[in-house]
């Protein structure tokens, strides 16, 4: 446990507040309680700060300076992404301090068949009537449903991508001290992975489908039967909702959001949210999948079309010069 002053020093910031005010964990801004320090470093997060229960912010100068009001506790710092990180980092020497070293403690249900070379990490549980194949991997503290299939190669809780730049164009990496939590029914397909949160849980709703080589970032959240199809790549803190349909290929930027019963055609580029149900999308970057054909149709012809442009032009000309 540490007060808000021993963080601020830590992180070379400057305590708005109560200094003396006792913190024991960080936690995501949308999660926190009041036992908790969260971070804001993404200014899209600032209404996070009327509902939030945390004890405490970090946050930049710039960012504070748009708060109009607050009875929270603020540390305020000139890069909030840096000072989480080294916060975080502190965090992961006190956790490492605390794992055994020896053989991992792991609980595995009734009726579930783990196969050769299966690593399986420290307070890790799987549920009941699981098959894990071959060299699957599932790292510490992740949760697995019951009746759920992870084929060869699934990697499970391996460490989200998450870099903080620094003023030197060095980047120092960031602890993910989250987990990954699969839901019941869940079947991951052959060398998929999916990262640990930075904080909090990715989770994996029941009854979710991937097929092989998917990669879900760190904090994602898929929704109940969704399925995926292979080669999908899902950036970090992205939620996608339930009974979504995802073809192979398709790219989403990090946190977004996708509505229920969406269905994205393969080898789309979903850049920003979907906040209407049952749309079915296609596209670099995707829209409605009527008007992508219609576009393609175009797009085929642009060679033909420039063609006739330049001869109306060519034409337009002449006309001018024998008036």
């Amino acid at each position: 446990m540490h007060t808000l002053k021993e963080i601020a020093q830590l992180v070379n910031g400057k305590v708005i507040g109560d200094e003396h005010y006792k913190i024991t964990s960080p936690a995501k801004i949308e999660d926190a309680q009041a036992f908790n320090i969260s971070f804001l470093a993404n200014e899209k997060y600032l209404p996070f700060i009327e509902t939030t229960n945390a004890g405490a912010i970090i946050l930049s100068q710039n960012s504070y300076k748009k708060i109009k009001k607050s009875k929270l506790n603020f540390i305020v710092v000139d890069d909030a992404y840096t000072a989480f990180t080294i916060l975080l980092q502190e965090a992961e020497k006190k956790a490492s301090q605390q794992t055994n070293i020896h053989q991992p403690n792991f609980k595995v249900g009734k009726n579930t068949q783990i196969y050769p070379n299966v690593y399986i990490g420290e307070n890790v549980e799987i549920g009941d009537d699981c098959i894990v194949y071959p060299n699957v991997v599932i790292y510490k503290n992740c949760k697995i449903g019951n009746n759920c299939i992870l084929h060869a190669g699934v990697v499970i809780g391996s460490d989200g991508f998450g870099f903080a730049p620094q003023q030197d164009g060095s980047f120092k990496k960031i602890p993910q001290l989250g987990n990954v939590i699969l839901e019941d029914d869940c079947e991951i397909g052959a060398n998929t992975c999916i990262d640990r949160a930075t904080l909090g849980s990715t989770i994996i709703r029941k009854g979710v489908k991937l097929d092989n080589l998917i990669q879900v970032g760190h904090n994602v959240e898929i929704g109940e039967y969704t399925v995926i199809a292979a080669q999908t790549g899902i950036s970090g803190s992205t939620k996608i909702g339930h009974h979504a349909m995802i073809g192979g290929q398709v790219g989403f930027v990090g946190h977004i959001t996708i509505a229920p019963n969406t269905k994205i055609n393969a080898k789309s580029a979903i850049a920003s949210s979907i906040k209407t149900e049952n749309q079915v999308l296609s596209g670099i970057p995707a829209f409605d999948i009527k008007q992508h054909f219609r576009s393609t149709v175009v797009y085929k012809n642009l060679p033909e079309l420039d063609r006739k442009i330049r001869m109306l032009e060519q034409e337009i000309s002449r006309l001018k010069e024998n008036k």
